[in-house]
């Protein structure tokens, strides 16, 4: 019999964060959650910056923003986004809390909640884009693309002087360079550019659907982004990834290498996202756990045992919609 996958509280649903307590599959849900950490931490200033480019991040994965199509990458799509921008918040408020410095104001806080919701806007194809057919097939310039569309967008939300650390601060969630190599206009800059690179691998590796993701949704966006292999040098091609079970099991592996970048190359940021009142990190154990799961399944060569079922992207569109 396979092993099954326990929780750290009784039944997390598979559309909840690590606390069980905010639908990831929800913008108004995030909103929520979000609104109440911003008042707790700047209780005399408005949240609507952030508000509407929660509400705008939206719009854009579900086909609504104007002269973008809807997004159709399974694995990066408005619930990882969500989820990105909930930890991103979370880390942010966390190195607040504990007193460090430089001081992220108000304003900084917004910046970093929405360069989290538009990290990925670079998967999403323009309406007439008869070069690519599908937002993979954008997987390896995707950091450009939202980095320009963030810059593009702050004016919206009345943060245009941010719009020249726009770029730079995405580029925290690549892999183009060495986050250490990564120019930025100031050094707050960088602070928040490590936060979003710890958020976003901490918000995907902790999503209790993450091996169900990297089977069924990654490996699809592997395959038309053309990172499942490699061209050498003497120009024959290697494939990386054989199979969806093949990228599954070399998970541990990934998480080997994320943890690396996390601690070396990112200021070991994802430690301001644990909970102060319980001296837990759940984003990290949740991760571990799915790690452990993935090397037993690696070890016994099968991965019949994924079991769990992937939020309906139909009922988070409806969701969207209705908020």
């Amino acid at each position: 019999m396979p092993s099954s996958r326990k929780d750290h509280m009784t039944g997390r649903r598979n559309d909840y964060d690590v606390t069980n307590r905010v639908q990831t599959t929800d913008p108004r849900d995030i909103r929520h959650e979000i609104g109440r950490i911003f008042e707790k931490l700047y209780p005399d200033r408005c949240d609507t910056a952030i508000a509407r480019a929660i509400d705008d991040a939206a719009r854009l994965f579900q086909g609504e923003f104007p002269g973008f199509s809807a997004c159709d990458t399974g694995y990066h799509d408005l619930q990882h986004t969500l989820d990105v921008t909930l930890a991103m918040a979370r880390i942010m408020a966390g190195y607040i809390g504990q007193g460090h410095g430089p001081l992220i104001d108000a304003d900084l806080f917004a910046f970093g909640i929405a360069a989290a919701l538009f990290h990925d806007a670079g998967y999403i194809r323009r309406y007439g884009d008869h070069r690519h057919f599908h937002g993979a097939e954008y997987t390896k310039i995707h950091v450009s693309r939202s980095g320009r569309f963030l810059r593009d967008y702050l004016g919206t939300i009345g943060l245009e002087r941010f719009a020249d650390a726009a770029a730079p601060t995405v580029h925290f969630t690549g892999y183009e360079l060495p986050a250490q190599h990564i120019r930025v206009p100031a050094p707050v800059f960088r602070l928040l550019g490590n936060m979003l690179g710890s958020a976003d691998i901490i918000a995907q590796m902790s999503d209790r659907c993450y091996l169900e993701k990297c089977y069924e949704r990654l490996y699809p966006e592997f395959v038309l982004g053309g990172i499942d292999r490699k061209t050498g040098e003497d120009g024959k091609e290697e494939l990386l990834f054989r199979s969806a079970e093949d990228l599954l099991f070399h998970t541990p592996q990934f998480y080997r290498k994320a943890m690396e970048r996390l601690h070396r190359q990112l200021d070991a940021m994802m430690r301001f996202a644990a909970d102060a009142r319980q001296q837990r990190n759940l984003y990290i154990e949740e991760a571990e756990k799915n790690i452990r799961y993935a090397a037993k399944l690696a070890d016994r060569g099968d991965a019949s045992a994924l079991r769990r079922l992937l939020p309906s992207r139909a009922n988070a569109r409806r969701r969207a919609r209705a908020g």
